[in-house]
């Protein structure tokens, strides 16, 4: 069977290797650097502490995958430091992890159970042992070896469906699959279109920082997710390089609109980021020594979304890097079979 992948984000070529491991002839469009955009960094939060127990679910099936991920790599693409989320919701999502069966703690700002670049914080907090660091510079090359020559440096302008199949137009090129799947980030709602299929547009500028952790933070630390609280910022942290720690903030959607320009929101969200460090974050530098910036859907959080129509299947979210296994391996098989995936998480 022949297929088109189009996207070369980790999502594209997770669903590349699992065709290949099928035996399809598969094509993996991407313009620019394979994991480039919004894969694009070294490291990423993995976690089961969801809001919703169908998410903590598929998440436990994803770190299984990421098992098998490692064995064939020969390394560990994943970092067991587990992950903390704190503030208002943490005993919600602590009540998903309970309904899906998964280990964890509820705890409170000072417990021994938690290495923070902070003691003080709104609490409670989930602690959520399975979780950790990706490492996302060892799946780029985990990855882009796997897909060898089977990835294809263009820019698709077109996914049409014609009589003889589904034709993909890249530049002044043309070819003709069986069947493909839509995974290109900002790129998909305007290529979805282009077969009927209506997908959530709207975009943000992102940026996250990296700042040098200090030498008497507690050791490893964990990943944190902070939930907003009054006028503190909501907040995902993590290890970056050795000795960084890289904070994302939830920046006034104001300040970070597309309309308003790159180089607007990327300031502004230095400005509000480093000022948080600066406040709530004793053990680390408000130094910054590193920038990430990638474009954002602010209607999407967590959770999964497949939409079919005739030979094509599009799959959309945000956060999407902790299912990637998991998402190559739902997306390889409906591309083959023509079935179209549950939803999970709030637009389930």
């Amino acid at each position: 069977m022949k297929v088109a992948v189009v996207g070369g984000g980790v999502v594209g070529l997770s669903a590349t290797v699992a065709l290949l491991r099928r035996g399809a002839d598969v094509r993996c469009y991407e313009s620019g650097e394979p994991m480039g955009e919004r894969s694009a960094g070294d490291t990423r939060i993995f976690r089961l502490a969801h809001a919703y127990p169908d998410m903590v679910a598929l998440a436990e099936r994803s770190r299984a995958l990421f098992a098998e991920w490692s064995e064939r790599a020969g390394t560990a693409l994943v970092d067991e430091v587990g992950t903390v989320v704190s503030g208002a919701e943490a005993e919600k999502w602590a009540d998903a992890m309970a309904a899906a069966g998964a280990a964890h703690d509820v705890t409170d700002p000072g417990s021994p159970l938690l290495r923070l670049p902070a003691r003080a914080f709104a609490g409670p907090a989930l602690v959520d042992p399975a979780g950790g660091v990706i490492r996302v510079d060892r799946i780029r090359e985990f990855l882009t070896g796997a897909v060898g020559n089977h990835l294809r440096r263009a820019r698709v302008d077109a996914v049409e469906e014609t009589p003889a199949g589904v034709r993909v137009t890249a530049g002044s090129a043309s070819e003709t699959f069986d069947a493909a799947v839509i995974c290109a980030g900002a790129g998909t709602s305007a290529l979805a279109a282009g077969v009927g299929i209506e997908t959530p547009s709207t975009l943000e500028h992102h940026l996250r920082v990296s700042f040098p952790i200090r030498a008497e933070a507690p050791a490893p630390l964990q990943c944190w997710i902070t939930q907003p609280a009054g006028d503190v910022l909501g907040t995902y942290q993590h290890a970056a390089a050795p000795g960084r720690w890289a904070v994302g903030g939830q920046v006034d959607p104001a300040l970070v609109s597309w309309a308003g320009g790159r180089q607007p929101a990327e300031q502004a969200s230095l400005e509000a980021v480093t000022a948080f460090v600066a406040e709530h974050l004793p053990f680390v530098e408000p130094r910054p020594v590193g920038r990430l910036y990638c474009a954002h859907n602010p209607d999407l959080g967590d959770g999964l979304q497949f939409v079919r129509r005739g030979r094509v299947l599009v799959t959309y979210g945000e956060n999407l890097m902790k299912f990637a296994p998991l998402l190559g391996e739902t997306l390889a098989q409906a591309g083959i079979d023509g079935s179209t995936p549950d939803d999970a998480g709030p637009l389930a």
